[in-house]
Parts: structure tokens; C-alpha cells; sequence
């Protein structure tokens, strides 16, 4: 029974963490990346906002590696977001049946767990105008409240940068 209750608990904690997936040009020298900037005509999909604190964070990150924004910078950065709202189609079923003879009978009720949840989908990507095109791409999906506050917001883009950005540069062997 304590192995079912610690089954269950590191599938609820699991289940609300973010998805990070990172694509890049294996061909690429990441060492030559010391600066960046963003598109101008970016549209990142996001609320103005948002758009003020993914950057924020980013910024924040990117400064800690080591890499510098720049005017004239060796690489871009797009950032394109949807929103997704999933339907919760987890269930339980709770049975009862009896038997008597040749004869039986059940009823099954399906409970639903939890309710809709809003995902939000980031693509993140590092762009060379002057050589390679895309040279690097992570896409993010976690859970987000349209109603929470700007703090939890900020806070929430802080962590899913640092996540998003574990991988870079890439181990590339």
C-alpha cells in the first residue's frame, strides 16, 4: 500500500511539471555565440505583458551564461507562443455487481478527474541571418492560470527559462 501512495504521489507531481524539447544544427559551433537580440517583427502570441516578462527572464538567463544583447548581435532570438486547453479525459470507475446462480449484474460511474487545464506552448528559437538560418530550438508545454497574479506569472516564466535553457549549449558528441 505505501508503494501505491508513492506511485500516486510522484504521478500528480510529475504530471504538472513542464516539457522541454531542444532540436539544433549539429554542425554548429556554439562558442562562436557571444551576443543576441530579438526580432523586431516578433509576435510572440503572448499578452504585451507577458511578452515584457518572458523577455525579462531571458535576459536575466542569458546574462548569467555569458551572452550579452547587443545591437549588432551574432544571433536572433524568436519567440512564438499558443495556448492550448486540454480536456480532462481521466476517470475512474467505481463498479458494483453482484452474482446469483447464472445470473449477474453491474453498475459502472465514471468519475472525472480534475477538470480543463490551459497549456501553453513556447517555441524559443536561435536564429544566424548570416550563416545557418536556425541553429537552435527548444519547445516548451507547461500548465498556466489565465488568472494568476503578475508575481506567479513572472515567477513562473523565470523557472520555465531556466529549464528551457538547462540545455544550452547542447553536449554535442
Amino acid at each position: 500500500m505505501k508503494n501505491l501512495k508513492f506511485l500516486f504521489i510522484a504521478f500528480i507531481i510529475t504530471s504538472c511539471g513542464t516539457i522541454v524539447n531542444y532540436d539544433y544544427e549539429k554542425s554548429t559551433d556554439f562558442s562562436n555565440y557571444k551576443s543576441y537580440d530579438y526580432f523586431d517583427d516578433m509576435k510572440t502570441g503572448l499578452s504585451e505583458l507577458d511578452t515584457k516578462r518572458l523577455i525579462k527572464a531571458l535576459d536575466a538567463q542569458l546574462n548569467l551564461m555569458g551572452l550579452t544583447r547587443s545591437e549588432n548581435p551574432d544571433f536572433f532570438i524568436d519567440i512564438q507562443s499558443q495556448d492550448i486547453q486540454n480536456r480532462s479525459n481521466s476517470n475512474v470507475g467505481v463498479g458494483v455487481g453482484g452474482t446469483g446462480g447464472n445470473i449477474g449484474g453491474g453498475i459502472s460511474v465514471g468519475l472525472p478527474l480534475g477538470g480543463n487545464k490551459n497549456t501553453r506552448e513556447i517555441s524559443i528559437e536561435f536564429v544566424d541571418d548570416t550563416k545557418t538560418g536556425m541553429f537552435w530550438q527548444a519547445v516548451s508545454e507547461s500548465t498556466y492560470s489565465p488568472n494568476a497574479s503578475p508575481e506567479k506569472r513572472e515567477e513562473k516564466f523565470k523557472v520555465l527559462i531556466e529549464k528551457v535553457l538547462s540545455s544550452y549549449p547542447p553536449e554535442i558528441k
